[in-house]
């Protein structure tokens, strides 16, 4: 499957926060999204790109964007993680179907079963206006997120 380019309409998903509330893609219209899909909690070049988001969640919030993590790890591990790191922003789990919403955004790796480190800016009508996606052990560069931001 492919992944959803600028101009596609986003995909629905309904996926459970840490606390295992339903986050609703489509409920979320009349705001930015940041999907950020990245392949495993608690590993090192993933605590690296959240913690950078993190600490920079400001730029996201002046433009109006929220920002949704996602990764195919169990709720309870994204829960441990996001109070270790105090992110700041909801973590979605896709753990189950697994990797469900990844492969809707074309970002599932199948043999590895996990999300690819995806990235989807979402306008307030969900329609996908940036996308990238990077391969395995490349992290994403905040200055591309940046300057998504500054052109929606």
């Amino acid at each position: 499957m492919t992944s959803p380019g600028p101009g596609d309409l986003a995909p629905e998903i309904v996926l459970p926060d840490t606390h295992g509330t339903p986050v609703c893609l489509t409920s979320l219209r009349g705001r930015p999204v940041a999907l950020v899909f990245f392949p495993y909690a608690f590993s090192r070049i993933c605590g690296a790109e959240l913690c950078e988001l993190r600490d920079n969640l400001e730029d996201f919030e002046v433009a109006g964007v929220r920002v949704l993590g996602i990764s195919c790890d169990p709720m309870f591990t994204q829960r441990a993680w996001a109070e270790q790191e105090g992110f700041g922003f909801a973590l979605l789990s896709d753990f189950w179907p697994h990797g469900a919403a990844a492969s809707a955004y074309g970002v599932f790796d199948e043999a590895a079963g996990m999300a690819l480190r995806g990235s989807f800016l979402l306008d307030a009508d969900g329609i996908v206006r940036w996308s990238v996606v990077n391969p395995r052990g490349q992290a994403r560069d905040l200055g591309a997120y940046r300057a998504a931001l500054a052109a929606l």
